[in-house]
């Protein structure tokens, strides 16, 4: 091989070596950290090996901050009228490469879809948050602790936190309230204070270490802003009481059981119908029932009072099942008694007779 064709070989071998060469990254690196890279050139002189030279570079890592609210669980937290201390759970995450506190705030939406697809109607009450002391990913009262920031994250760990809320009484069946948690970048450092808001470095790269904010867009936040956010709800989930009254006469002085009709010491039968509408998971408990009897009715002592009987048809022109338990009690001109729970989608009964005046 002559002199000009061993150049060519030499040139294109180091081409394919710095061609195939692969970049190294420090993903995750820690912001801060010094990255050192030295090359050495070796040769000769007169076939003699002379000193290697060697040439450093120093690069300081910058900071790059992201961070990542999620909510936990993918469903709505269902939820009743009047209900206290009711939980929706999210993870915040630093994600960056450096410690940070994450300041936190909680808003509600107003109006329009929600995280679980129902509607926002209404806001509940003093929405607090907490964070999970004893990391076992439920809200312990007493144990969790009520926070308005995250006290220095360690970069890639995340920590829970619980927006506790309660629910007005005047809320019905099928209500929605979304809440949303938004974290924001502030500097870590010293322990139990919250650090200044953090900003991102503008012009040129600096010799110090610069930040860079890496978030992803939330769902009121924009990317690369310092900040996430993620939204969840609250589900009311309530019963829906109807109650009906309707009454059948059993027998009359003159006809007898035989197409009785409702005259003076006729035998009447009364019956009360609480149905359930509701579909999900809601019943009504300790249902009671007061009933004061007209002045023109005698209570018919010997027959009783049966409750949480069953119910064929439409309430109201449906059938009485005279199957239920004895129970109640008449004092005071008063028919009361206690149907306990009706389950969702379910109808009770309370029966009696009185016998017209």
């Amino acid at each position: 091989m002559n002199k000009t064709l061993k150049r060519i070989a030499m040139a294109t071998s180091v081409s394919v070596v710095a061609l195939g060469a692969t970049p190294a990254f420090a993903t995750g690196t820690t912001a801060g950290s010094t990255i050192t890279n030295t090359a050495t050139v070796n040769y000769q002189v007169g076939g003699v090996s002379q000193t290697a030279i060697n040439a450093s570079n120093n690069i300081t890592v910058d900071r790059k901050v992201d961070l990542v609210v999620a909510e936990v669980g993918n469903a709505t937290t269902s939820v009743a009228p009047g209900a206290t201390a009711q939980v929706t759970t999210f993870t915040v995450r630093n994600t960056s490469n450096a410690p940070l506190d994450l300041g936190l705030a909680v808003t509600q939406q107003t109006g329009g879809t929600t995280a679980h697809g129902g509607t926002d109607t209404f806001d509940v009450t003093a929405p607090s948050l907490f964070v999970d002391t004893n990391g076992n990913g439920s809200y312990d009262a007493g144990t969790d602790t009520a926070v308005t920031f995250l006290d220095e994250v360690a970069a890639d760990t995340q920590r829970t936190v619980f927006v506790v809320a309660n629910i007005p009484i005047t809320q019905v069946n099928g209500d929605v309230a979304g809440v949303r948690l938004t974290a924001q970048a502030f500097e870590a450092g010293t322990a139990a204070t919250q650090g200044t808001l953090i900003t991102q470095t503008a012009g040129a790269n600096t010799a110090g270490v610069d930040t860079v904010f890496a978030d992803a867009a939330g769902v009121t936040d924009t990317a690369s802003d310092g900040r996430h956010s993620d939204d969840d709800d609250y589900t009311v989930s309530a019963p829906v009481l109807t109650v009906t009254k309707q009454s059948r006469v059993i027998s009359d002085p003159i006809n007898g059981t035989t197409n009785p009709k409702f005259i003076p010491g006729a035998l009447v039968e009364y019956c009360i119908v609480v149905s359930n509408a509701a579909t999900a998971s809601s019943a009504a408990n300790s249902v009671a029932i007061s009933d004061p009897l007209p002045a023109q009715t005698t209570y018919e002592t010997s027959y009783g009072i049966f409750v949480s009987g069953t119910y064929t048809g439409t309430p109201g022109s449906g059938t009485c099942n005279l199957d239920g338990t004895a129970g109640g009690s008449f004092a005071a001109g008063t028919v009361s008694g206690t149907l306990g729970s009706v389950a969702a989608n379910t109808t009770r009964t309370l029966y009696f007779q009185v016998r017209i005046n």
